[in-house]
């Protein structure tokens, strides 16, 4: 078949789409960013773990939580600095502002990502029913979107249940419609034009621009949906492995996506009249239905692995204290990182909808989309700049040719995007202010917190020097004391034993730590040291959390007693590790969640005055003692900071989970101490 000369502009744009589907998707994250996962965890906040693991760029208050002796963090990265590596990290330990744009820069990624949440589903049903139009020519708009409308009430319906309860059909659906896509592909191009494979060389690229001039470069805003779901695939890694999704991208994905392209192309150079719903048109009449129920229930897979990630950031945003506190569901024992978060959920469905009854048009939609995906990209080459020269510690030549070679190509789709903000191109910005805000707004008034609580510790011995005047007595049983302190009395215990002067014969502070890794090996969980003198009888217990642990209350109260015991044993026997920490627990039930309490045992040892006084204790009763401060600005604070904190943190706090809620704590044997905090 002859290739007719005005193709130029179909053979331009597919070749901007076959070399950008190969620059971005597959050489830059299969290729490079794959291989800067943290632990097996990918995503924005994986990155920013790296930097912070490895420099002091990190501003959140878990950055610099110790991570002494945590297996996990062991790498194989070289330990030789660079000038490159030295001179980054002194310019952000000097420069305490380049730590503060650094985090916003992330917090922006992370707040895209969520509003990829919104607008995948959105866009991905809507579009799939809009295509029912190419058969059923007489169906309104209005309806095409009230089935839209249901179809993504359905989706978020079925987010309780978990990815586990219908995750067999997932891998059928996409190969099913990988097949589909590149079978109908392969059929249009022999069909319609074989010469549309030509469009490989970039050379037509530049005839494309040549031609078009600024209205070519305008129509890379919707160009950049062709790698849409790239940063997902490495947000979603820690599900799969690195080479499973190198192998499955390269040899399946890349191909199929490239054939189906082409056979797009094939088809509008011979039918140029039919470029809106080209795709649905250039299926062959008697695949149509079969195939457009495969690819609606693509669209609703892909949706899925969309809104997994989102889950999946919000709770690392949420344990490293970047986001207000919210139900984590686990939705299976098997497989890790499989959650569900209703509040999030449902929002999200909201939002959908409303995004789907307000827009309608699936370019203005698309307009959004594509500038939140490429913000996102363009995020993750600066953050991996910084990852190639302190991280791998590479020299600045490798750093920039990375940001120069991809960060170019991604600005110019960025800049091609942003010029169409007043068609659609604001609402991710919109979101992504909104997110961004909310998480700021919740880490700065839970910074000002902490800040409050380190200024106003109680020293030990000042607090049992009044004892006496105060007539202080110990009272059976075990009390443990949430505090975010790694020494010194939380304001909230001395507010509370100046009121009310009593307290439980042992006393252990708690302190729940997040680290920047993704997840602490379960055996050195626990950190165990005493406070005072033995007579005193008050411990200190450290238990470190990564940003991807279980964070399960259940047997919580047995573990930590056990430690503790095990510490007080060890000490005895002056040794790291003995036979008695294998402890053995018997009873029925236990943990924090059911209020029951199991008998600790230890076998083969002769257990010290101070175990046996703990286990005492433990019979007497274990109460648990929370903060429930009120965080109000003071009087000398700027209008901009009593908004902020007064406003906005207060309203996040009221209607967020409460502190015991998300811990787990039993309401039975909780004591909650309100207090004001003036920040």
């Amino acid at each position: 078949m002859k290739l007719y000369e005005n193709n130029h502009e179909i053979l331009g744009v597919l070749s901007l789409v076959i070399w950008t589907l190969t620059i971005i998707p597959l050489f830059k994250y299969v290729i490079f960013v794959l291989g800067a996962d943290d632990n097996g965890e990918g995503g924005t906040f994986a990155l920013y773990s790296l930097l912070c693991r490895h420099s002091k760029m990190g501003l959140l208050n878990a950055s610099y939580a110790a991570r002494e002796n945590i297996s996990s963090c062991d790498s194989q990265i070289p330990t030789e600095e660079t000038r490159t590596s030295l001179l980054l990290k002194e310019f952000f330990q000097k420069h305490r502002s380049s730590r503060i744009v650094l985090l916003l820069v992330v917090l922006l990624g992370t707040s895209m990502v969520i509003g990829d949440g919104i607008l995948t589903p959105t866009m991905s049903v809507l579009s799939a029913v809009i295509g029912i139009k190419v058969q059923v020519k007489e169906l309104h708009e209005n309806h095409a979107v009230i089935i839209a409308c249901v179809i993504l009430v359905g989706l978020f319906a079925l987010q309780h249940f978990g990815t586990h309860k219908v995750g067999f059909l997932f891998a059928p659906i996409l190969i099913a419609w990988l097949l589909c896509i590149s079978g109908i592909g392969i059929y249009n191009i022999i069909h319609w034009n074989p010469h549309v494979i030509r469009a490989i060389s970039p050379h037509y690229i530049y005839n494309f621009f040549r031609e078009t001039g600024k209205v070519g470069w305008s129509s890379l805003g919707a160009i950049v949906l062709c790698i849409t779901g790239a940063e997902a695939m490495f947000a979603d890694l820690g599900h799969f492995s690195k080479l499973s999704v190198r192998i499955a991208f390269t040899a399946i994905v890349y191909p199929c996506l490239i054939l189906a392209y082409m056979g797009e192309a094939a088809y509008l150079s011979q039918n140029r009249t039919d470029v809106e719903h080209s795709f649905h048109k250039a299926i062959p009449k008697l695949m149509f239905w079969p195939v457009f129920i495969i690819a609606t229930l693509a669209t609703v897979v892909g949706s899925q692995a969309i809104i997994s990630a989102t889950f999946s950031i919000i709770s690392q945003c949420r344990a490293l204290r970047c986001f207000p506190r919210v139900k984590i569901v686990h939705t299976s024992s098997q497989v890790h990182g499989q959650i569900y978060i209703p509040e999030v959920n449902w929002i999200l469905m909201g939002l959908c909808i409303a995004v789907a009854i307000g827009f309608r048009d699936i370019s203005m939609i698309g307009h959004a989309y594509g500038l939140a995906v490429i913000t996102v990209m363009f995020v993750t080459t600066c953050l991996m700049f910084l990852i190639i020269s302190t991280v791998w510690k590479q020299n600045i030549m490798a750093a920039s040719m990375f940001i120069v070679i991809f960060g170019s190509v991604e600005l110019l789709y960025f800049l091609a995007c942003i010029a169409k903000v007043q068609r659609g191109g604001w609402l991710p910005i919109l979101f992504s202010l909104v997110f961004m805000s909310l998480m700021s707004i919740w880490q700065y008034g839970t910074s000002k917190k902490h800040q409050f609580e380190l200024e106003n510790k109680v020293c030990l011995e000042s607090l049992f020097s009044l004892g006496p005047s105060l007539g202080i007595s110990r009272v059976p049983g075990i009390g443990l004391i949430y505090t975010n302190l790694e020494s010194g009395v939380p304001p909230m215990f001395a507010h509370f034993v100046t009121n009310f002067p009593a307290f439980h014969r042992i006393l252990i502070f708690v302190t729940l730590q997040s680290l920047m890794v993704p997840k602490v090996p379960p055996g050195e969980r626990f950190l165990v040291s005493r406070i005072g003198s033995s007579e005193f009888y008050l411990y200190h217990c450290v238990v470190r959390y990564g940003y991807k642990d279980v964070r399960d209350s259940y047997d919580f109260e047995t573990k930590l007693i056990e430690k503790v015991a095990a510490f007080l044993q060890s000490e005895e026997l002056a040794v790291t590790e003995q036979p008695m920490e294998k402890a053995v627990a018997t009873g029925n039930g236990a943990g924090v969640g059911s209020g029951k309490r199991r008998k600790v045992q230890f076998q083969c040892v002769e257990l010290n005055e101070e175990v046996k006084e703990l286990m005492e204790a433990r019979e007497s009763g274990v109460a648990y003692m929370i903060g429930n401060p009120s965080i109000i600005a003071n009087e000398v604070s700027s209008p901009v900071k009593k908004f902020v904190i007064n406003v906005v943190y207060g309203f996040l706090r009221r209607n967020c989970r409460l502190p015991a809620i998300a811990l787990g704590i039993p309401h039975t044997s909780l004591v909650e101490v309100g207090m004001v905090y003036h920040v």
